[in-house]
């Protein structure tokens, strides 16, 4: 089961997704507002059942995707994590040994079929379609064993960035990736319950049914657990947080000349066993 959260007619729902639409569940459940509620109280199977034997209470036509957990307290990004993105930098330098990271605000995304914004002041926005983990169990120096038992559940991410904002400042990139509605996240999260879902995962991004990017995550330079393991040695995770695990190669910037997006554009990223993200592209008016 999929599970996600979406307005219709202004009112904010989480449900299970179904052919044709939406099961709302958040009514049944008051003390699980949204689905950080639930994930903190490992509920997604609770979810599951409740889902059953269950008619569609919104149609497709009638919602709007929010991003799957709308007030995550981190939003943690892994940087250069596939070999042939690390190659793209010909800086001549081998693969890093630590994950380089960064921070994102939730405002910065909008979920499935919205519009991304393309800021008035730079012409380059870029995409980078990535898979994204939720932590479901609070944890701080998880062993890389136990790891993935922190994880409840998978989607998808376009870590939109813009580009000449990321050279802004001597060694940072926080203003390049912050700019608000520049990425998107979804459509739904899947519940995690097997290593097997992240092993062999095809990750795809398309621009307007271009293939633009395509690699596997068992190619990733760090690996999920690793990613975990080396991210709770510093802060503690809690229910709710999301980790975008990096891009591969082909983003817009790596073309000659440079590939960005444009008012009109339709981004796709899709991975097996999860779905399909997919947001068309708009000027910040």
């Amino acid at each position: 089961m999929k599970f996600a959260t979406y307005r219709v007619n202004n009112e904010t729902f989480y449900g299970a997704k179904t052919l044709g639409g939406m099961i709302a569940l958040s009514p049944e459940f008051p003390n699980w507002p949204t689905l950080r509620e639930v994930i903190e109280n490992d509920g997604l199977s609770t979810l599951d059942l409740a889902s059953r034997d269950r008619p569609i209470t919104h149609k497709d036509e009638k919602i709007i995707y929010e991003i799957p957990i709308t007030r995550p307290e981190k939003i943690i990004c892994v940087g250069v994590n596939y070999p042939d993105r690390n190659a793209e930098y010909k800086d001549g330098k081998e693969a890093p040994s630590y994950p380089s990271l960064f921070i994102r605000f939730a405002k910065t995304f909008v979920g499935h079929g919205c519009s991304i914004i393309k800021p008035k002041i730079s012409e380059q926005l870029d995409y980078e379609g990535e898979v994204v983990l939720i932590i479901g169990k609070k944890g701080r120096h998880i062993a890389r064993e136990k790891a993935l038992d922190h994880v409840a559940a998978i989607t998808l991410s376009n870590e939109g960035t813009i580009r000449d904002w990321v050279r802004h400042a001597k060694f940072n990139v926080t203003q390049g990736k912050n700019f608000e509605r520049s990425g998107a996240i979804g459509p739904w999260i899947v519940p995690f319950n097997s290593a097997d879902q992240l092993k062999n995962v095809e990750l795809v991004t398309r621009v307007n049914g271009e293939e633009r990017q395509r690699d596997n995550t068992d190619r990733m330079i760090f690996s999920f657990d690793y990613i975990i393991n080396y991210i709770s040695t510093f802060v503690t995770l809690v229910p709710g947080d999301v980790i975008i695990t990096g891009t591969p190669t082909g983003a817009g910037a790596r073309f000659d000349p440079p590939k960005w997006l444009k008012c009109g554009d339709v981004v796709e990223v899709e991975a097996s066993g999860i779905g399909i993200l997919k947001n068309d592209v708009e000027d910040e008016v």
